[in-house]
């Protein structure tokens, strides 16, 4: 999901006033022509100072274009530049973004008219547009996974804490009111020791047959519906279980194609915690779903009504299952978070490390579905 925001408080006032005072004066010429300059300098005064020039970076990504009318529609930000892999693709899309198109991302992160990239690119190009763009100094939004492994993640890390830029991973469900209170109820120990944590993201992109036929290539995804779709999943496993230990993993093809479209991993934490992901490109009218089951009570979010909360708890003073008296507020959406965090210096809750711990998981849960075993996570310094 994206946030368009639009400007509502732009008026021309001024430039209304000086029109009826020169009609009034019978100055019928000068009005037309005075009338002209005084609206074309309204105009201008309505536009808001641009203080973030961004880059975007491939419409690759499904999310791309979504991301992009968010930041076009955002006061004070604009679009300077647009990069694609695929030419053709690029140079439409600059078209209607109204932005030019630079045929190299070396040459775009040297722009002096760009302070930030947006990155929708191949996962496997990641690494390199990242490393560039944080050498040259600018600000850094991505969609998920940071790379494909965790050896690319820490070159990336790497230069973007040496350049001190501001980095955001898109983690749209770790804003969301309904999760930020599954965190807040393992913080507060509200049912107990967690012992089990469930997610499910899945939709039907490969069997209703609407996602791009590049997203079943391995050299450029890594993988298929677990890298792509099961990143949500896998994140707020790892925000919500810690320290993962081993993990196992069941992959399979049911619309033939040459990466997995039905995917689970199960993950064993630290803490005896264990955690499932769920996701697939196979499923129809599946909605978001959480649970959590502690030795004091449950919690669970989404279903069909996804911003459903309900908890059971003996720590708390109800019978059965209820709804919470109030839930956190929500956090802005990615790409509003990385705008503020740039321009007014707001938290950015998951940056380069939250994104190398995604594809830690993601590293290990493929090794075993490759290897049909349980493989072993080492733990993070």
């Amino acid at each position: 999901m994206t946030t368009e925001f639009h400007d509502e408080s732009a008026r021309r006032d001024g430039a209304i006033d000086r029109r009826a005072f020169l009609a009034r004066g019978g100055a019928l010429t000068a009005a037309a022509m005075t009338g002209l300059a005084t609206v074309r300098a309204a105009a201008a005064d309505d536009q808001p100072e641009v203080k973030l020039r961004v880059a975007v970076m491939s419409k690759w990504h499904p999310h791309a274009n979504g991301y992009a009318k968010t930041l076009a529609g955002m006061p004070g930000v604009k679009i300077t530049a647009v990069w694609d892999e695929d030419p053709k693709r690029g140079e439409n899309w600059a078209r209607q973004l109204k932005a030019p198109f630079v045929a190299d991302y070396q040459e775009v992160v040297k722009r002096s008219d760009v302070d930030g990239v947006m990155i929708t690119a191949p996962s496997s190009m990641h690494p390199d547009i990242m490393v560039a763009a944080a050498k040259a100094g600018k600000h850094i939004f991505t969609e998920k996974v940071l790379a494909l492994t965790i050896d690319e993640c820490n070159r990336v890390a790497e230069a973007v804490r040496a350049a001190n830029v501001k980095f955001c991973i898109s983690f749209p469900f770790r804003t969301r009111p309904e999760t930020l209170y599954a965190k807040k109820v393992i913080d507060e120990g509200l049912i107990g020791q967690v012992t089990f944590i469930r997610v499910r993201d899945a939709h039907d992109g490969a069997s209703g047959k609407w996602l791009p036929d590049y997203f079943w290539d391995e050299k450029t995804c890594g993988g298929g519906a677990m890298m792509d779709l099961g990143a949500h999943p896998m994140y707020l496993n790892r925000w919500l279980g810690g320290q993962p230990k081993r993990i196992v993993s069941a992959f399979t093809k049911v619309t033939g194609h040459a990466l997995e479209d039905n995917a689970v991993s199960v993950i064993e934490f630290e803490n005896g915690c264990l955690g499932i992901a769920e996701t697939g490109f196979v499923s129809s009218d599946s909605p978001f779903s959480l649970e959590l089951d502690g030795t004091e009570g449950s919690l669970r979010v989404g279903g069909p009504e996804e911003s459903s909360v309900l908890i059971t708890s003996r720590k708390l003073n109800t019978k059965g299952w209820v709804k919470p008296e109030g839930l956190p507020e929500g956090l802005p959406a990615t790409i509003p978070m990385w705008v503020d965090g740039i321009l007014k210096g707001t938290p950015i809750p998951f940056g380069v490390e939250e994104g190398i711990q995604l594809t830690e998981l993601m590293q290990y849960a493929y090794l075993a579905a490759k290897e049909k075993r349980q493989v072993d996570i080492p733990a993070r310094a």
